[in-house]
């Protein structure tokens, strides 16, 4: 049973636990000598491990398996490592993949309740249609509730597809109140059916997160279209015109070209849903980067690589001491 987690892990404490190996790399130090460094993982987080091995030693331990630890953690540029002294691969059989999985702190229920008042709330009779018929489909039911939006971004948690998709529509609808020219339907739908693809295109049943193999082939926006085609064929009488439009916010949704995005967004909705969309996305891997960080000394977090930046702990920065007062100076 793992005993220890990594948000949970202190300077100079001695641990014996079980992780999951995110990375591993053999590496040689200064003096010529080779050593092992890792980086291990739970739900809680990642932090980077290392031990002095013989070569052979390397060879035990694979990139995703699972291992049990000892070592003492220390601080090492403001951030918690871990100096591993004895390392053994774990059985399949003895973990509980439970404890490497993040999960939201949301309600998954009640997720998926507000999801479906926004559905029913829908003016337009067609898309009101669409969206319930993927809503309705028990497969997509479940694998809504449970993947990840991301292999590590932004919302990469158990649930955390289901979250952002509830929170785009939040922000959709509020936009759409702001702006009185945007077909509030229209948008929302994009929203709901943006990322959809993700269920199949994500796997989520073994740590950690990785892509299937129709995810690298194809993507969640092509495994997406496919479904979007097939749903709206079996209504009878969806406009046309209508469902090339959802198509486009589907296809363009990542804004830019380099991006992954297939086309660039060429209508107001399509290009408020982008915009959106990336504003959900980034700000929830900020909270998420502040809330990791937030036991440890200091004022910036690590290198935020959503946003290609570290982050100000503001809270901890307002609380520091002031600075002292400086004297404007004249020039003479």
């Amino acid at each position: 049973m793992k005993t220890h987690f990594v948000r949970e892990l202190e300077p100079n404490q001695v641990v014996t636990s079980f992780f999951l190996v995110h990375n591993k790399q053999l590496r040689q130090n200064r003096a010529g000598r080779q050593y092992l460094r890792l980086t291990l993982g739970d739900r809680t987080g990642v932090l980077d491990a290392h031990m002095e091995i013989v070569p052979d030693e390397a060879d035990l331990i694979e990139r995703h398996d699972f291992v049990e630890v000892k070592g003492l953690v220390h601080v090492y540029r403001n951030r918690p490592q871990l100096i591993v002294h004895k390392l053994r691969r774990l059985p399949q059989a003895q973990v509980d993949f439970a404890d490497y999985f993040p999960h939201t702190d949301k309600d998954a229920e009640e997720l998926w309740s507000r999801l479906r008042a926004a559905v029913t709330e829908m003016g337009n009779p067609h898309l009101r249609a669409l969206l319930a018929a993927f809503l309705d489909d028990p497969e997509v039911a479940q694998r809504l509730r449970r993947a990840p939006a991301a292999k590590s971004l932004h919302h990469a948690t158990i649930g955390g597809l289901l979250e952002h998709i509830v929170s785009l529509v939040g922000l959709c609808r509020l936009c759409a109140d702001h702006y009185s020219f945007l077909d509030r339907d229209l948008l929302v739908a994009g929203a709901v059916l943006h990322d959809i693809g993700k269920i199949h295109e994500l796997q989520y049943e073994r740590p950690p997160f990785s892509y299937t193999t129709a995810g690298q082939l194809l993507g969640h926006m092509a495994i997406l279209l496919d479904l979007l085609r097939t749903k709206a064929a079996a209504l009878p009488g969806f406009p046309p015109r209508l469902k090339t439009l959802v198509e486009h916010m589907v296809l363009s949704h990542h804004g830019q070209l380099e991006f992954g995005s297939p086309k660039l967004p060429m209508f107001a909705e399509a290009v408020v849903l982008h915009h959106l969309d990336n504003l959900d996305s980034k700000v929830e891997s900020l909270r998420a980067t502040l809330a990791a960080d937030s036991a440890i000394e200091g004022e910036w977090t690590g290198f935020n690589a959503a946003l290609d930046r570290p982050l100000l702990k503001k809270d901890k920065y307002l609380a520091g001491p002031e600075p002292a007062a400086r004297e404007d100076r004249q020039d003479q």
